[in-house]
């Protein structure tokens, strides 16, 4: 017999009941919340005279709807204000922990739940929201479900789910300069295709996964969901161990040393099989960038658009065609010096302070062309706060751009912060779909490193070709 993974641990753990042929019963350690994909679910609740079974374990924050100007929620549209304000009522009803307007710990869902130490190895995590995958950095399952599914979790602390399948993704190698996880994770996605994980969950293992700090592992598993992966998991080691230490919800004193004598458990054993598995080589990566409306339609940014021709499925080719005609881009041609209108940096996936402190490399001493809109979106209060003292949002605002306030903002474009009909961004979010920022808007998404060069030369640059400033 061969040995367990990392995600047969996790879920033998936790499966409560298994019936043969149908789907498991698994408990979830951790339920997060935000405003858009829980009030029907708390309508149900109330409907039928049920409370939250474990409210200590149910975290609500608001983020996609609220506003990044001062104003927040005041200045919110009628619609996010609704939300936001339904969340609210529904946290103070139900007695669930609310991190929400004006609340110093504020953020992003999947940035706070690591900064506050309330992700740990080993648990499982779900949330209303696809990028949920982000907590699996840590060793965790998380993934993200649906509003009937929030309600779920809320009334009973458990969830029906089939077991995925496992995906072993490995990385080997140093980065060059200039690539970044971002990069490391669009050339995934250019590779297997926004399906290749279509019932599985990634393990990403390797040097180059193991050299890489939390906030990066984090980039990486926050965008499995974009190659159709369940979740994206990464085993726990003394980088997370040291990442967890101290905060708030961590373990303190001598039950985090025993915490991580358990979590060190969480491995995959030497002798286990993966149903699938990829590599890559590090040193084969380069500055990513899409150019079509799915993040699996990604180049290296030195290349040109792909010729249809490398589609052997008419349905691709039409998919590719209809991708090209909605981006006005054409097959053949490059991507660099491509005019931008608007740059974007933030997201859950690419808004934690060493994202920032890359983009502030680059803009550090320059200016933003007149007539591009740049905006720099944190993560969190707790993100915002560490910027500001280090003086970065001087850097940003010095150059040109917008230093917002935390949200979701241009990633989701549901709160104020959109694109205009034809425009183009470079942006660090995690999906370039069709109206994903606005309607009609047109998304190149990229790195920080490789945003902040569009932001200080008002086209695609290759951000090797300039100086980066301590």
């Amino acid at each position: 017999m061969s040995g367990r993974t990392l995600l047969d641990r996790i879920w033998e753990s936790h499966c409560v009941s298994q019936e043969p042929g149908a789907p498991a019963l698994l408990y979830i350690d951790l339920h997060l919340v935000h405003e858009v994909t829980s009030p029907q679910a708390f309508s149900v609740l109330r409907d039928r005279g049920l409370q939250v079974r474990r409210p200590e374990r149910t975290v609500a924050t608001v983020d996609h709807s609220i506003p990044t100007d001062p104003g927040g929620v005041s200045s919110a549209e009628p619609m996010a204000a609704e939300q936001i304000r339904t969340l609210e009522r529904n946290s103070r009803d139900f007695g669930i922990t609310l991190y929400g307007d004006g609340d110093a710990r504020r953020g992003i869902v999947h940035i706070i739940g690591p900064e506050l130490g309330l992700t740990h190895p080993g648990m499982t995590i779900v949330c209303g929201d696809s990028h949920t995958a982000t907590h699996g950095a840590f060793g965790a399952l998380a993934f993200g479900i649906g509003t009937t599914e929030v309600g779920h979790v809320l009334a009973t602390q458990c969830l029906l789910q089939r077991k995925p399948h496992t995906y072993e993704v490995r990385i080997d190698g140093r980065l060059a300069n200039g690539v970044t996880a971002k990069d490391v994770i669009l050339k995934l996605l250019s590779t297997i295709g926004v399906s290749g994980g279509t019932g599985s969950v990634f393990e990403y293992t390797g040097s180059t996964i193991r050299s890489m700090t939390m906030e990066e592992r984090m980039t990486i598993c926050n965008m499995s969901i974009e190659g159709g992966a369940r979740a994206g998991m990464i085993a726990p080691d003394d980088v997370t161990f040291e990442y967890l230490a101290g905060r708030p919800a961590a373990p303190q004193g001598t039950d985090f040393a025993d915490a991580v004598s358990r979590w060190r458990e969480l491995k995959t054993d030497a002798d286990a099989r993966y149903d699938a598995s990829v590599s890559l080589n590090a040193a084969d990566i380069e500055p990513m960038i899409t150019y079509g409306t799915n993040p699996g339609m990604g180049m290296p940014i030195t290349a040109s658009v792909p010729d249809p021709v490398r589609f052997r499925e008419e349905s691709q080719r039409r998919s590719f065609d209809q991708a090209l005609g909605y981006m006005g881009l054409s097959p053949g041609q490059p991507l660099l010096g491509h005019k931008v209108d608007v740059v974007f940096i933030g997201s859950c996936t690419n808004s934690r302070i060493s994202d920032l402190r890359l983009a502030a490399r680059v803009m550090r001493g320059r200016k933003v062309p007149a007539g591009l809109r740049v905006l720099v979106v944190p993560g969190s209060h707790g993100v915002k706060r560490a910027a500001e003292a280090e003086g970065l949002d001087t850097v940003f605002q010095n150059a040109g751009a917008e230093w917002r306030e935390p949200g979701c903002s241009m990633c989701i474009a549901m709160n104020g912060d959109r694109l205009e009909q034809g425009q183009y961004a470079v942006s660090t979010s995690n999906r370039n779909f069709e109206g994903r920022q606005g309607p009609g808007a047109r998304t190149f998404l990229a790195s920080p490193l490789t945003a902040a060069a569009a932001a200080v030369t008002g086209a695609i640059t290759d951000v090797r070709t300039l100086t980066l400033h301590d």
